[in-house]
This record gives structure tokens, sequence and C-alpha cells, in this order.
């Protein structure tokens, strides 16, 4: 028979080895955000089963790992609205969001707008950033 104490340290290995391959996970996500990427894929790519990859990940994370994907998503395609290189179809796309409503509906409940009042909005309030240093003040002594 094993000491209690192997079972508590067996069980706690697998607990980080668990979590260093959902952080495989999440990172592929992130790398990958713009491909297409299916919860049946990922979990093959560390060797789990989908549902306990479902399970696990929402767990770790506080959300699904399409949940998180396309969360990643709507993160860059704001960015690239921000930036105003890219208008809101080119953005959709350069993220990988195939449907336009689908887009749209994640984009207005993550952000709290639609994304081409978004682009209005970050366009006007955005003006050019200047950078300057703070004035030189001179040390205070006590």
């Amino acid at each position: 028979m094993c000491h209690p104490s192997w079972a508590r340290a067996r069980a706690e290995a697998q607990r980080l080895s668990d979590l260093a391959r959902l952080r495989r996970v999440r990172d592929r996500i992130d790398r990958e955000y713009a491909r297409p990427l299916d919860v049946v894929a990922l979990a093959r790519g560390v060797g789990m089963a989908a549902g306990q990859l479902g399970r696990e990940f929402r767990l770790a994370y506080g959300d699904s790992p399409y949940g998180y994907l396309t969360a990643r998503r709507i993160e860059r395609a704001a960015a690239f609205l921000r930036c105003g290189a890219l208008g809101v179809a080119e953005a959709r796309l350069a993220v990988g969001c195939p449907s336009p409503a689908a887009f749209d509906a994640r984009f207005t409940e993550l952000v709290g707008m639609p994304p081409a009042e978004y682009r209005r909005r970050v366009r006007r309030a955005v003006g050019p950033v200047r950078i300057r240093e703070a004035p030189a003040t001179e040390p205070q002594l006590a």
C-alpha cells in the first residue's frame, strides 16, 4: 500500500500537468486566433478529450475555449479598428470571423457598441499622440 502522502503528491503532479496543458491551449489560441480553430483539434493537440478540455478550461480561466477564442478575436479586431487602418469588414476577416452577424453580435456584447460605431467614436476621440517630458522639479528638502 502506498503512503497517503504519495497519493496527494501524485494528484498534485497531475493537476500541474493538466494546468500546463491548458496553458498550451490558451497560448495556441492567442497565437493562432485568426485561423479556423475548434475545440476538438485543440483537445487533440494536448491529448485530452474535448469535453474534458471544455470543463477544465472553464474551471481554470472562467470561459470555454471557444468563448476565450472569440474574446481574443474581438480584442484584436478592436485594436485594428482603433488604429484606423482597417474597416469593419477587413478587421473581421483579419481576425478570422467568417460571419458578419456573429461578429457584430459578439463585438457589441463585449465592447458595448457595434463595431462601426466603435470605429467612429475611437477615430474621433483619438488624435495625434504627443509625448511630452514631465517638467523637472527641484528636490524638496525636509
